[in-house]
């Protein structure tokens, strides 16, 4: 069985969101997804998320792609990866040329899981319907 591991805030849940875990589920076989904690997310990014975790996990548990959901306290995914036995860890495309990314992918690799980028749907975010909230 493959495991497979993804991590993100999943604040304003949209299709890109739906459609990242349906594109991770086609690579593994039980998919592990790290919801980050409104803690880490302010730490992060120096705000709270709109929708608060407990919320967002009952919608990721909701999701049929996703087989287990961890509430991600720290800002190592390749470390969590390996905790979580995945031998494969995804994030979408856009993390392609991020510091972050390329940190992640060096100790995923010295952890020996692989690691793959996924097509981002790129017309929607959740900065996007933020914005558009503020301007209407």
């Amino acid at each position: 069985m493959i495991k497979g591991y993804t991590s993100g805030v999943f604040d304003l849940f949209h299709v890109g969101h739906l459609r990242l875990l349906k594109n991770c589920k086609k690579h593994c076989d039980y998919l592990i997804v790290g919801v980050c904690s409104d803690k880490l997310v302010l730490e992060l990014k120096g705000r709270k998320p709109v929708i608060p975790l407990e919320q967002r996990v009952e919608i990721l548990n909701a999701i049929p792609y996703v087989n287990k959901i961890i509430v991600k306290e720290i800002d190592n995914d390749g470390w969590i990866a390996y905790k979580c036995k995945a031998k494969i860890m995804f994030k979408g495309s856009d993390w392609k040329n991020k510091k972050k990314w390329k940190y992640n992918v060096a100790n995923a690799s010295a952890l020996n899981i692989k690691t793959k980028l996924l097509p981002r749907t790129t017309f929607i975010s959740s900065t996007k319907i933020k914005r558009l909230i503020k301007n209407v």
